[in-house]
């Protein structure tokens, strides 16, 4: 956790923003017996995190013992500090409904709610979870899923490419990524469990990030961070194109124009709007025309959306 809060702040101190998320974990960090323990270190780990990083914390499910005690910690002492709170083994809207009481007793009714997906009869009512207000971001649980089915699904459905091609494993990754789109939150792909091959890791990335529909995804280990920036961030050409195209619009009152013999409007606008976001949150220089006010639209979003 400390590598990963450090890792963050170097990263901050380079690019001039904060590029990832940390999430401090209690269910699987926490030794048995020691889950009150833990979550008083998650609880300070964040408090002492530096202004401007997004860090949350992912407690136990709602249904473990240990549930209520790490909201109430981990909430009550840093809910000021903390970014989001990350809910394992939602099963559906009532899990976060559930979570949402616990917080609010804690003084942190204003924190949003990443509702991890990891069984079978989740996947089937993600979009009544993402529906839920609460609810900032769908993450997909591979290794739990994967279990979950009694050894119907082989191993190799959670390596960094058997994961891409089992039809349950696939199944559940596009039901979660359409639940996410379809109400407005951010779809997150699960880990690649082979960290020390970059190759494994980055091609993933880019499957999750071109095929799959997702725009977050997560690591287990501080050198997947920056293949994963690199795999979700538009190429140099992409980036060009949409800045082209975005001054273009602009010099058109936003009217149809038509831009290297296609015609583009707002919906497309919106598209390329969102490359040049999405270029500027993993750490990509934008070209000058469009620089100077996209990041002053950005600032503004992430204020009113953190």
């Amino acid at each position: 956790m400390r590598k990963s809060l450090a890792l963050q702040a170097e990263m901050m101190d380079a690019s001039g923003r904060c590029l990832f998320d940390v999430t401090l974990d209690c269910e699987d960090g926490a030794p048995v017996g020691g889950e009150a323990e833990h979550a008083a270190l998650v609880a300070s780990l964040a408090l002492a995190a530096r202004p401007g990083a997004r860090v949350g914390a992912r407690v136990h499910p709602v249904d473990h013992p240990a549930f209520e005690g790490d909201v109430a910690t981990i909430a009550g002492l840093a809910g000021a500090k903390l970014s989001h709170l990350m809910l394992p083994k939602v099963e559906s809207a009532a899990d976060v409904d559930r979570a949402a009481v616990a917080l609010a007793a804690a003084g942190a009714s204003h924190l949003p709610v990443q509702a991890l997906i990891e069984s079978s009869a989740a996947v089937r009512r993600a979009f009544e979870i993402a529906a839920h207000p609460r609810v900032q971001s769908l993450s997909f649980g591979l290794m739990d899923f994967v279990s979950s089915h009694d050894g119907a699904i082989p191993a190799a459905g959670m390596d960094g490419q058997g994961q891409f091609t089992h039809p349950l494993v696939v199944r559940a990754k596009l039901e979660i990524a359409a639940a996410a789109h379809a109400h407005g939150k951010v779809p997150s792909h699960c880990v690649v469990t082979e960290f020390t091959d970059v190759d494994a890791i980055r091609s993933a990335a880019r499957r999750a990030s071109r095929e799959f529909g997702y725009t977050r995804m997560w690591s287990i280990h501080p050198q997947q961070i920056q293949p994963i920036l690199d795999a979700f961030a538009p190429d140099e050409r992409e980036i060009d194109e949409a800045a082209e195209l975005i001054v273009a619009a602009s010099r058109a009152d936003w009217a149809p124009v038509g831009f290297k013999g296609k015609l583009h409007d707002r919906a497309s606008y919106r598209y390329f709007w969102q490359m040049l976001e999405r270029a500027h949150r993993t750490g990509r220089a934008l070209p000058a025309p469009v620089q100077r006010y996209f990041e002053t639209d950005i600032q503004t979003r992430e204020t009113q959306h953190p």
